[in-house]
């Protein structure tokens, strides 16, 4: 049974409900259920707007036309997704006998829920990238299998693009797993009411993450603050400490975009406040920062321990994270806490009253939004209940919702061009002014390997703000001469990330011996700053600092274009270049803008590298020899420590003087 009204498709089949929406820019989202009853709830995305749709019903088919995309439901009810060639991209498994597969899966589990799949016929040889952050080498997603849960370093954000020229979004924040399999494609949500999903189809990557920006929100502009370099390490026990390291930045001459104040600052975990025997005048800090040109970033932790001034009334007003069988805290660091409700919208006003009173009314504009997994003690995510529903239904909108808060108070106080550093992310973060880093990593050349296709699969899944730890969160000895070539080598790499930012848990960790003399509820790691690794590392350290502040009009152009249409800073070769067949196998150089080819050199003891370079209608040119180079070519390049390959397009806007500094 068909029926078209008001711009949407409507289909009866097989014990089923579909409706079916076109959304601007080539776009289907495909809803299904066992009711009629379709509740108003957007997820990932914007509210829709009317476009034009020819459609179309044949006995029992049926075709719908959105733009460059075709969508056919054949006999059977199988969904058949075409682009503007005629040439099928995506199709439901067939349900024909004898198997009688089903394209969805339908599993009650009570009280109106489901378990929910949703399969997929697979293309052996097709490339899928995006799907957000997971701590794996390869940027191709075909052949994996992957969790739709938020942990530590893992960012579930279930956008991906394909090489066959589509766009997939699962708008469900249920906790589940998709399999990209060779014989099949398989998503699963572990409970739900509803399945979601959208397709969009285009020509080239561009036109599909532009179009899917479009459907679930940019960011705004990156303020030109926090272009710089950023200064954090774990963790700085005082104000005095704290600005004898702003302060050496700028006796050296050095500029400080930001310095950050991380955890335990505060007396208790929900205190949201400074604790004032180690800060004793915050406001007074912000100032003389601000003079020296440098914003300061505070940690925000959503935990909510028993001793906080708001523990009790949060509690009697369910603001937070319930337990629905095992009664007891969340998290323990330093002490026990329970993590608040992010999806609860009062709770969310509650938190940010707290930060505008303890923290943005005195100067500070930009958050570090930390935990925002969150992370559970065990990641038991069928014991915890949310207002939006059960962990198992909506989890992994969790930190969207956190960054949403902040957000959405800091709007309201007339900022603009907001920015906040956070651990996670769902599909339409974005649009909240996320910044996301990429957790607690290990210090080790695996792990910088993992970042520089984490970074880009990020950049595919719609979140175009992304950096990392310069030499990963967890260890590194600042004296250690093999520790210092892989954090020079990290930091070569962040300066072409959106955001260049030291941080670090540095070895040996320190215990307060005497908490009230030594610097509040914890320890420090080791120093952090760029001077700590030695002279020949500072002076590289610089160079990029530098070549950093040159590049800034150039980035400009960048977060302004990521602002308009969604074009992420940092992006894969083929996203530039989706022509050259060999640039989609590429997973370890990519573009910094159109204008630059960034080549990151990842192994241990490497002091030249082979890099390719895209077929380009101008000629490439090595930043530090001047060479030339056609496209569509390897070319071997020298790497000693100091130095990453670089390559810029003659005739383009960037000159060889912003490297060499001529």
């Amino acid at each position: 049974m068909f029926s078209f009204e008001n711009g949407v498709f409507s289909v009866q089949a097989d014990g089923h409900y579909l409706k079916i929406e076109p959304y601007k820019n080539n776009a289907f989202r495909i809803r299904v259920r066992r009711d009629p009853y379709f509740p108003n709830q957007d997820n990932a995305l914007l509210p829709r707007e009317d476009c034009p749709v020819d459609a179309s019903i044949d006995g029992d088919t049926a075709t719908l036309i959105n733009g460059d995309a075709t969508l056919k439901i054949d006999s059977d009810g199988r969904l058949l997704f075409y682009n503007s060639h005629g040439v099928c991209v995506l199709k439901e498994i067939s349900s024909a006998k004898p198997l009688k597969y089903k394209a969805r899966e339908f599993i009650d589990i009570g009280n109106g829920k489901f378990k929910i799949s949703a399969l997929f016929d697979s293309i052996p040889n097709e490339r899928i990238f995006g799907m957000g952050q997971y701590q794996e080498a390869s940027l191709n997603r075909k052949g994996c299998m992957l969790e739709l849960a938020q942990r530590n370093s893992q960012a579930s954000v279930p956008f991906y693009i394909s090489d066959q020229g589509y766009g997939f979004l699962w708008n469900m924040p249920a906790i589940g797993e998709v399999v990209f399999a060779k014989n099949i494609t398989k998503w699963h949500a572990q409970m739900a009411e509803t399945l979601d999903y959208l397709v969009i189809v285009g020509d080239t990557p561009r036109k599909i993450l532009e179009g899917y920006m479009s459907l679930t929100g940019t960011p705004p502009i990156m303020p030109e603050y926090a272009m710089g370099l950023w200064q954090s390490k774990l963790r700085y026990q005082t104000q005095k400490e704290l600005l004898d390291v702003a302060r050496e930045y700028k006796r050296r001459g050095i500029p400080l975009s930001f310095i950050v104040c991380d955890f335990f600052h505060w007396p208790h975990q929900g205190d949201f406040k400074f604790d004032t025997n180690y800060f004793p005048d915050p406001r007074k800090m912000v100032q003389e920062l601000n003079e020296m040109g440098t914003e300061l970033m505070v940690s925000v932790w959503p935990t909510i321990e028993k001793d906080s001034e708001n523990y009790q009334e949060m509690k009697e007003r369910g603001f937070l994270v319930k337990n629905n069988y095992n009664d007891t805290h969340h998290m323990e660091c330093v002490a026990p806490a329970l993590f608040y409700d992010t999806t609860n919208n009062e709770a969310g006003s509650f938190v940010w009253s707290k930060i505008k009173k303890n923290y943005y009314n005195l100067g500070i504009k930009a958050f570090w939004l930390d935990e925002a997994e969150p992370e559970y003690i065990l990641y038991d995510f069928d014991n915890h209940s949310y207002a939006m529903g059960q962990c198992l239904e909506v989890g992994n909108i969790y930190p969207l919702k956190y960054a949403q808060n902040f957000y959405d108070g800091m709007k309201a106080e007339g900022q603009k061009n907001i920015l906040n550093l956070i651990r996670c992310a769902w599909a339409g973060s974005q649009r909240y002014g996320t910044l996301v880093w990429s957790g607690d990593i290990m210090a080790t050349y695996h792990a910088f390997r993992c970042q520089v296709s984490a970074g880009l699969n990020m950049a595919m899944s719609g979140i175009p703000w992304w950096t990392t730890d310069i030499g990963g969160f967890d260890g590194g000895r600042s004296d250690s001469p093999e520790y210092r070539r892989l954090i020079v080598r990290w930091f070569e790499y962040a300066t072409f990330c959106p955001v260049l930012r030291m941080h670090g848990c540095r070895i040996p960790w320190t215990e307060n011996e005497n908490p009230i003399s030594g610097g509040g509820l914890c320890g420090t790691a080791a120093p952090n700053e760029i001077w700590s690794y030695g002279d020949y590392a500072y002076e590289i350290f610089k160079k990029y600092i530098f070549i950093r502040e040159r590049l800034k009009p150039y980035i400009k152009e960048l977060m302004s274009e990521a602002h308009r249409v969604g074009t992420p800073p940092m992006r894969p070769l083929f996203y530039d270049f989706p022509s050259d067949e060999i640039t989609w196998d590429i997973d370890d150089e990519f573009m910094f803008g159109k204008e630059l080819l960034v080549s990151p050199v990842i192994n241990e003891n490497e002091y030249e590298r082979a890099v390719y370079l895209p077929k380009s209608d101008t000629p490439w040119i090595d930043v530090w020899t001047g060479k030339r180079h056609e496209g569509g070519k390897t070319v071997l390049c020298d790497a000693p420590l100091d130095k990453i390959p670089l390559f810029i397009r003659e005739g383009g806007k960037l000159n060889r003087n912003i490297f060499i500094g001529e």
